[in-house]
């Protein structure tokens, strides 16, 4: 079996997490920028985080023969200062020529605040500017009906906004045909406690169909799982889903709607 990770926090991750997947068929992790657990208080630190993702995590992964890709930009959690949010998106122009970076991401609301809201618009501005892919976060539990309808309103309300180009992710059972019936790409987030669990987000592909629709671990330092990907697997075989089934979804979406992105591609033979 063959897939890709599109949303790994791989920089949160051991070695072995890196050989554990290219063990079970990963040919291919993409990894948006995100919280690192704390607010980073500087430019400064900002920069050094995008040299971790362009330069360094492509390296350790390349240890394992894994294609890494990245994605920038700043954390909604770090949305409310908006002069740091400023200055920290007049740097990341900078590394948008970095060859493994696919776009801007992980963006999006975390407690669906105005702070957060021009910072989201800001990040948008950003991404139509330079024709850039956008991978945007929506909120957790109880707010992410609210801050998913307000991300659509945003994306919506910009006129260069292509809904092909942008996954919403970590989409649930309430969300995920408001975003399809927007045409934009969904994302199934795995994960063991939240989110979506297997069972769960095989419902919503037998409920709303497989087109326009990846999955992902979203792996980072918390309770998180490297191989929910391809554990997912186990369940569509389990349900009598086909290969075909399981390989479009788990290999041929996201390598759709990545290779948007001149950038990505992956080593002849190893999608095979």
């Amino acid at each position: 079996m063959r897939y890709i990770e599109p949303h790994g926090h791989m920089v949160s991750r051991t070695t072995d997490d890196y050989q554990a997947m290219v063990t079970a068929g990963c040919v291919a992790v993409c990894e948006p920028a995100f919280w690192a657990g704390f607010d980073r208080g500087s430019v400064s630190g900002f920069r050094d985080y995008y040299r971790q993702l362009t330069e360094y995590e492509p390296a350790r992964a390349a240890k394992f023969h894994l294609p890494h890709f990245s994605w920038l930009c700043l954390n909604p959690k770090e949305s409310e200062d908006l002069a740091l949010a400023r200055d920290v998106l007049a740097i990341i122009p900078e590394f948008l020529a970095r060859p493994n970076v696919l776009g801007i991401g992980e963006i999006g609301l975390n407690r669906n605040t105005r702070n957060e809201m021009k910072v989201l618009e800001d990040h948008v501005a950003l991404a139509v500017a330079h024709d850039q892919l956008i991978l945007v976060h929506t909120p957790h539990l109880e707010d992410k009906l609210k801050g998913t309808q307000l991300i659509l309103d945003v994306l919506g309300a910009h006129r260069g906004v292509k809904p092909e180009r942008v996954i919403i992710d970590h989409v649930e059972e309430h969300t995920i045909q408001r975003v399809l019936d927007r045409g934009f790409w969904a994302g199934i987030t795995l994960y063991p406690d939240s989110k979506s669990s297997p069972p769960r987000a095989v419902d919503m592909l037998e409920i709303c169909g497989r087109e326009r629709i990846w999955m992902n671990s979203a792996c980072d330092w918390g309770v998180s799982d490297p191989l929910a990907v391809p554990k997912t697997a186990l369940e569509m075989r389990r349900r009598g889903h086909s290969e075909d089934f399981i390989d479009a979804v788990l290999f041929r979406n996201p390598h759709r709607f990545l290779s948007q992105c001149p950038k990505f591609r992956i080593p002849a033979g190893a999608g095979a």
